[in-house]
């Protein structure tokens, strides 16, 4: 698994001691890690209910013995934005997001990933 990079072996205790302190325990540490993004927020309307999504998701990765990671991914909404200056950030907001998902993915090396 990818994921012992960051988790498996006597160099990797400082690694571990901050999973730790997340709460994570021995058990869910020797489960592949599976990164969960959600776009979850308050001001894009079709967004509100990823939450409730995202929960389920994680129950699902448990359930298939993995796991689950939930970190942000931003969003922008065409709607608010349209119209003024902002309606210049709805495209650029793609490669945002690719970017610094694939930044999450590679700096703690998940084993996969829901988005």
């Amino acid at each position: 698994m990818r994921s012992e990079q960051i988790k498996t072996g006597v160099e990797r205790t400082p690694n571990r001691s901050l999973l730790y302190a997340l709460g994570y325990t021995d058990e869910e540490l020797s489960r592949p890690l599976i990164g969960v993004v959600s776009s979850y927020n308050e001001i894009v309307p079709g967004h509100m209910g990823l939450d409730k999504i995202a929960e389920a998701v994680k129950a699902g990765i448990r359930a298939a013995g993995g796991t689950p990671v939930m970190f942000p991914a931003i969003a922008v909404c065409d709607g608010i934005a349209m119209g003024h200056v902002g309606m210049k950030y709805s495209l650029v907001t793609r490669d945002l997001i690719a970017d610094s998902t694939e930044a999450m993915v590679m700096a703690h090396q998940f084993d996969g990933l829901v988005m």
